[in-house]
């Protein structure tokens, strides 16, 4: 009997879809940190300058469902390629603003380029990859994700400062131009089934359902994730501490890789629960970390255990709602995944305000804890479909 030949995930069109994502997430988070002094520098006031940054994931609440239901009906390709074309021309809009007024009205064409492309190039990539290597091919789709979060805000912020906001967020347009060029190279373009029926208004979906417990948890996770990207700086500030801040999520980025090379073949088979007990245990460990560090080696070991907390359960949390969608319902899916991340993304830091306005700021991460008992009942009540996901997944692979 012939030996079986491996299959691997890294063909051409995987390959130039991560890079995709890359290009696509870099853009982004490139833009993030600078928005705000770039409003108020247009003439903004403060409250009008936090609409502008806001307004992204504002949209991106809104208009997932409708996302997700255009996924599944319409080519990924065509999707992805507006996507990226509305990511281009909201940039590039950014670069010739001449106030903040049209930079609201960019910066809302940028948030449609954003839904369309997280859904989308999610959905895609699931399409591509045998669906015994979903969860892998999720783990380094997120990777992506991560390497570009963790380089974009560092190398953004060190350039607006020398060259300017206006020409340092070119920068941000040309990746958003090279999401569109890299996938006309893509040779699976992921046409829907032909048995799908056409979208309306009246067979619009708004989450995929059994998806919601799996948004619901990442959506918990993010919420410390998020308040440490946009509090952390601030935090250290207030705690009058010497450390390297900058280096937190550069840190973080490389133990996340690690992790992701390491494990990258038990996202398949290892149960949901499993991979949940790890990410809470790592969870209270950055924690409690971040709430008593006085140094580097503590700011280390802290980013080390976000990275094994929040980065691992992003991706369990990505592959788990592809495995148990329905194939017609994968957009939907992925739709209902990253709204979870939104919810987190909106409340990470509204609750660092509030937390920081009402406590003594030792108490900024501690607080923080109550998550940990929030997602713990969620997978209680929902346990049985969770693991059984894996076990689904491989009994549709056979």
């Amino acid at each position: 009997m012939a030996k079986q030949k491996k299959e691997t995930i890294f063909t051409k069109d995987v390959v130039l879809v991560m890079a995709a994502a890359f290009f696509f997430m870099f853009s982004n988070m490139y833009c993030n940190p600078l928005i705000n002094g770039y409003a108020k520098e247009l003439g903004a006031s403060s409250a009008f300058a936090g609409v502008i940054v806001g307004m992204m994931s504002i949209v991106a609440m809104f208009l997932r469902p409708i996302a997700g239901n255009l996924t599944d009906h319409f080519s990924k390709y065509q999707l992805s390629f507006i996507g990226g074309l509305l990511s281009f021309v909201g940039v590039l809009g950014y670069v010739f603003t001449p106030n903040s007024t049209l930079l609201l009205i960019f910066r809302l064409v940028n948030g449609l380029g954003y839904v369309l492309c997280t859904v989308c190039m999610t959905t895609w990539l699931s399409y591509l990859v045998p669906f015994s290597h979903v969860g892998e091919a999720m783990s380094f789709y997120g990777l992506m994700n991560a390497l570009a979060m963790a380089l974009a805000p560092a190398i953004s912020i060190d350039l607006y400062r020398v060259i300017g906001y206006r020409l340092a967020i070119v920068i941000s347009a040309v990746a958003a131009l090279m999401v569109v060029v890299t996938i006309q190279f893509v040779g699976n373009r992921a046409q829907p089934a032909k048995d799908v029926q056409p979208v309306s208004i009246h067979h619009l979906k708004i989450i995929q359902r059994d998806s919601v417990p799996v948004a619901a948890m990442v959506g918990l996770f993010a919420i410390p994730y998020f308040a440490t990207q946009a509090d952390i700086v601030t935090y250290v500030e207030q705690r009058h501490l010497s450390i390297a801040v900058g280096a937190y999520f550069m840190i973080y980025a490389v133990v996340l890789l690690a992790i992701r090379l390491v494990l990258r073949n038990q996202f398949d088979t290892v149960r949901f629960g499993v991979w949940l007990l790890a990410s809470v245990l790592a969870t209270v460990f950055y924690l409690i970390m971040l709430a008593v560090m006085d140094n580097n080696w503590e700011m280390a070991l802290a980013a080390a255990g976000m990275a094994l907390g929040y980065g691992t359960i992003y991706s369990v949390c990505q592959s788990t709602a592809m495995m148990l969608a329905p194939a017609t319902d994968r957009g939907l899916a992925s739709a209902t995944f990253f709204l979870g991340i939104d919810i987190g993304m909106s409340l990470g830091p509204i609750v660092g305000g509030i937390i920081d306005s009402l406590l003594p700021v030792k108490y900024f991460y501690l607080v923080m804890l109550v998550i940990v008992p929030l997602i713990l009942l969620i997978y209680l009540f929902n346990r049985k479909q969770l693991n059984g996901a894996v076990a689904h997944h491989q009994a549709d692979i056979d």
